[in-house]
């Protein structure tokens, strides 16, 4: 590698950094950070495609979707020296893609074209096709055969799935609040990783002592 790191291991590898730091840093692995990239995707074509870029709500949609993913990266990022700021981080996530769901259903209202709302077959068709990719779904939206025009489609579509996104940013602040209630912040993980440091260092210093009296683990001569 050319900035000399060790391309085969971990930079923070070492048990002590374990110990300080926790786990963190695995957004990559979210649900909710996968979707929200892929809807940044999805609304920058939705974006470039059907509003001029000279509206308002170009940027604004474009922004909310980026702020989406990226506030998820963020926070996972500093839950390594700050719990609060995690959760901070996900919970702007978390408002600006219900923004973003809010700015789809603007949308269609704006376009005039209608808002599908549960029950409704087009509707759950879209909320169960979960796409992996921005192909996938540009496929579903303009498939042959359909009674909805593809815009419509389209900004129905990219409302469910912010909605989901929306969701999982929910679960996830979830999971954060139960992670901190068990293990606490970065603070209680420095006193205790100090605190097993002077345990450690205390019996070393004990078990020296010993043998120098002459004593084994039991405090009997040998």
């Amino acid at each position: 590698m050319q900035n000399g790191g060790d391309e085969h291991g971990k930079a923070l590898s070492s048990g002590a950094a374990q110990r300080v730091y926790g786990r963190h840093s695995g957004y990559r692995n979210l649900k909710v950070y996968q979707l929200a990239v892929m809807l940044y995707d999805y609304t920058c074509r939705f974006c470039a495609r059907y509003v001029p870029m000279k509206d308002r709500h170009y940027d604004q949609m474009v922004q909310a979707a980026r702020s989406g993913y990226q506030n998820l990266g963020e926070g996972s990022e500093d839950s390594a020296t700050s719990k609060k700021l995690e959760m901070n981080l996900t919970n702007v996530a978390r408002s600006s893609l219900g923004e973003l769901e809010k700015d789809y259903v603007k949308h269609l209202m704006r376009r005039h074209l209608r808002h599908w709302q549960a029950g409704e077959a087009s509707f759950e068709a879209a909320r169960a096709l979960r796409p992996a990719s921005v192909e996938a779904a540009a496929v579903w939206i303009n498939r042959s055969g359909t009674a909805e025009p593809a815009e419509e489609r389209a900004a129905n579509l990219g409302a469910v799935l912010a909605a989901q996104a929306h969701w999982l940013a929910e679960r996830l602040m979830d999971r954060q609040a139960r992670d901190f209630e068990t293990g606490g912040g970065f603070a209680e993980r420095l006193h205790r990783a100090r605190m097993g440091r002077r345990w450690e260092e205390g019996q070393k210093g004990q078990d020296g002592q010993n043998g120098r009296n002459g004593l084994n683990g039991t405090g009997q001569s040998v």
